[in-house]
Order: structure tokens, then C-alpha cells, then sequence
């Protein structure tokens, strides 16, 4: 019996810990209202000077996922986007398509996943970038996002920065 209780436990402590990483995993929440979480990082875009990236796609796109694990543990992209950018992770799967949200996008579906878009500090829809454009070899290629991000961040846009 004794052993049988070990047995049940191991294997409890060994389930949650799989519960456990397979939410950390979860980068797109289909219940999630992406309207609000847009409003709320375009308004704190807007307070601190930065843009909105939206990264558009699901839990199920291996794609979506790689790329996201590239941007955050690559520390010259991870501190780029933070230093520039509001993200957002856009849900769209079989159980929230988020076809309202991106309808007012756009339809940047049209691109396959995942898909990004950049808004200002008003909400206004300044690119969507096809990340098809930004591969290279078998993975997204480290220099063209860098490149992409550095085009749309705030500065660049800025016609200050162009005056001498």
C-alpha cells in the first residue's frame, strides 16, 4: 500500500509539472479579448514614446512559437523590442479567429503565420510585414528582424530624425 501511495505521488508531482510547462508554452490565449489588450498597449505605446508590435498566429503555429523564441532569447532582439515596443500576442485559431480585430487590421491573415503589424502610439496601423521576408535558411534570420524592427521603431519615422 505504502508503495502504491509513492507511486501515486511521483506521478502527481510528475503530471503538475508537466501542467506546469505546457502553460508556460501557451504564448496565444484564445480567451483573451485582443481588442482590450491592443487599447491598452497602444495607450502605454503612447505614454512612453514606443510603438505596438503585434504578433499575430497561434499555439498550434510552430512557426509563431520559434519566432517568438528567437525574439526573446536572442538579447540584442529581446532588448530592441523592449526598448521600442509594446507587444501583443494576437490569437487566431480555430476557437478565436479575432476576425473583427483583424478586419480593422487589415486582414493581415492574408500573409499566413505568424504575421506582424505595427501601430503608433495612436493606434494607427503604420506596417504589416509578411514574415515569410525575414527568413532565412530554415528559420528567421536574426539580422532581418533586426532590420525590420529598426524600420518601424519610432525613430526611424520620425522626420526629427532626418533634419540636421
Amino acid at each position: 500500500m505504502k508503495k502504491i501511495l509513492i507511486i501515486i505521488f511521483i506521478c502527481a508531482v510528475f503530471v503538475s509539472q508537466v501542467a506546469a510547462q505546457q502553460a508556460k508554452k501557451k504564448l496565444y490565449h484564445p480567451e483573451a479579448n485582443a481588442q482590450s489588450e491592443i487599447k491598452a498597449a497602444v495607450e502605454k505605446a503612447k505614454n512612453e514614446g514606443k510603438h505596438v508590435f503585434l504578433q499575430i498566429g497561434g499555439n498550434w503555429c510552430v512557426w509563431c512559437l520559434r519566432f517568438n523564441e528567437l525574439v526573446t532569447g536572442n538579447d540584442t532582439l529581446k532588448n530592441y523590442i523592449q526598448a521600442n515596443y509594446e507587444i501583443v500576442h494576437v490569437n487566431y485559431s480555430k476557437e478565436n479567429k479575432n476576425e473583427d480585430v483583424l478586419a480593422l487590421l487589415g486582414y493581415p491573415q492574408r500573409f499566413g503565420f505568424p504575421v506582424f503589424v505595427i501601430l503608433d502610439g495612436e493606434g494607427n496601423r503604420l506596417h504589416t510585414q509578411n514574415s515569410a521576408y525575414l527568413e532565412e535558411g530554415k528559420g528567421h534570420s536574426t539580422k532581418k528582424v533586426l532590420e525590420f524592427l529598426e524600420n518601424w521603431s519610432p525613430k526611424a519615422i520620425d522626420p526629427k530624425s532626418y533634419r540636421k
